[in-house]
């Protein structure tokens, strides 16, 4: 993820002060000196850099550490705290009726944060509608449209349409009974004239609640100007940053967000319409220091269990814990995996698994994991219901059978096998701590402790200074 090169150096720089009890004010020189050689490296401003840095350096010198307290954690506390105020709050998006304008430039990412964030708007239980007004660039309508069939939301857009400013006011009227209407608006390669005058009268006519500057993750130092021109003529309230799963730098969204005085909205991690999320600054800095992010991470499995059980409405989870293990299980788990998104931000979502062991793993170690995973599939697919509930039973013939008819080799039909009855041990061990009541009171506390509140997470009491 875009912003990874950035956590790394930082946790690279915060662990040369593991070990030590107290911190000196040469460790102090050093440490901030890192931090500003990061913070540069990834792009964000050089004045913002110094003021920052600054106020980790102050902190950390007059400040007094809570007693038995690592050196280590106590700066680590005090960089996580000025990122965070950095940051500042997330943009306010009430869920309820409004209006909200993105604006950017062409190749910013508009059109695709359009839809997806719409579809986030539809998980809350609200009725979105995507406005498309741009007539500038070619094809803009079909990937709105395309984009809003699959995030399954409304859309309104005029393919023959000349006058943008129109096309927004007709489809306003046109999409009344939504709830949240987001309208998209046109893109150049640059900030010329037109672009401000014509945002502007739309501006005028949607009368926006909210309205997000959209950044692609890579935009750098041109984020500053940017941010500034648009905050001048429409007001940003807001800002949705893009392309996060790239290998771009980053810090220029951070340097523009500080710039229009604002805060982030939304993060886009992917081209699917689920691959979005609102920001949460506390969860976002807590994952960028490899402490992880219990919050996002709740959310994710309440949503991919939700579209685990949708696909198979006779499935329930609880059911493995108190009955026989099976295959069926087996793969439902493994499809609420995939429900979840890409492996490593799942990891970086857990506290003690992103970060620093997510960095000592190889690159394409995530990779082999999920292509591991979509073989097991191909493996399961192949299999009758009865192999599948009685997979003990499957002999030498029938792996042979299976591996044909899967595409695998029969040596992965016995790792899928061998899997299997490491999660079969596993789930009888849970099974063996109690009775059925006893199982589902337990569940139902972890439900109320991963589940509550819905927000970033903060440091849920798991990281270092935690309570």
């Amino acid at each position: 993820m875009v912003l990874d090169d950035l956590g790394s150096s930082l946790r690279g720089t915060l662990d040369k002060l593991r070990g030590k009890s107290r911190i000196s004010e040469e460790d102090v020189e050093e440490v901030v000196k890192e931090i500003q050689r990061s913070l540069l490296s990834a792009d964000v401003d050089v004045s913002l850099v110094m003021e920052l840095s600054d106020s980790i350096k102050t902190r950390a010198l007059e400040e007094e550490p809570p007693s038995g307290t690592p050196a280590r954690d106590f700066v680590l506390r005090i960089v996580y705290e000025e990122l965070v105020d950095l940051i500042g709050e997330s943009t306010d998006l009430p869920l309820e009726e409004q209006t909200i304008l993105l604006a950017g430039l062409q190749g910013s990412g508009k059109t695709t944060t359009s839809a997806k964030m719409a579809w986030w708007f539809s998980t809350k239980g609200l009725q979105p509608a995507v406005i498309q007004t741009d007539t500038f660039r070619p094809g803009a309508y079909d990937q709105a449209k395309q984009m809003c069939e699959r995030a399954e939301v409304d859309f309104y857009g005029d393919p023959d349409g000349e006058d943008p400013v129109q096309i927004a006011r007709d489809g306003l009227e046109a999409t009344s009974d939504a709830d949240v209407h987001i309208v998209d608006t046109a893109g150049r390669h640059a900030l010329e004239d037109d672009l401000i005058a014509e945002i502007e009268q739309i501006n005028d006519v949607v009368q926006p609640d909210t309205s997000l500057l959209v950044l692609d993750a890579a935009i750098g130092q041109g984020a500053k100007d940017q941010a500034q021109q648009f905050d001048e003529s429409i007001g940003i309230d807001g800002v949705a940053i893009t392309k996060l799963d790239g290998t771009a730098k980053g810090g220029g969204a951070l340097t523009a967000v500080d710039q229009t005085d604002s805060s982030i909205a939304f993060l886009g991690t992917g081209e699917e319409v689920e691959d979005v999320e609102r920001f949460e600054p506390e969860g976002f800095i807590s994952r960028l220091l490899g402490m992880g992010d219990l919050g996002q991470l709740a959310e994710r499995v309440e949503r991919a269990m939700e579209q685990t059980q949708v696909e198979e409405e006779d499935w329930d989870p609880e059911d493995m814990l108190t009955g026989q293990f099976t295959l069926n299980d087996m793969q439902k788990q493994m499809e609420a995996m995939n429900n979840m998104g890409p492996l490593d931000q799942v990891m970086d979502m857990i506290p003690g698994f992103g970060g620093g062991i997510k960095d000592q793993l190889p690159d394409d170690a995530m990779d082999v994991t999920q292509d591991r995973m979509r073989t097991f599939e191909y493996i399961m697919d192949s299999m009758t219901d009865t192999e599948k509930e009685y997979p003990r039973a499957i002999g030498a013939s029938q792996i042979e059978r299976i591996a044909r008819g899967s595409g695998t080799s029969e040596e992965e039909v016995r790792e899928l096998l061998q899997q299997f009855k490491m999660m079969e041990r596993t789930i009888k061990q849970f099974q063996g701590m109690g009775s059925e009541q006893e199982m589902q009171r337990m569940m139902k506390q972890m439900q109320q402790q991963g589940g509550g509140g819905g927000g970033g997470g903060g440091m849920g009491g798991m990281g270092p200074f935690g309570d």
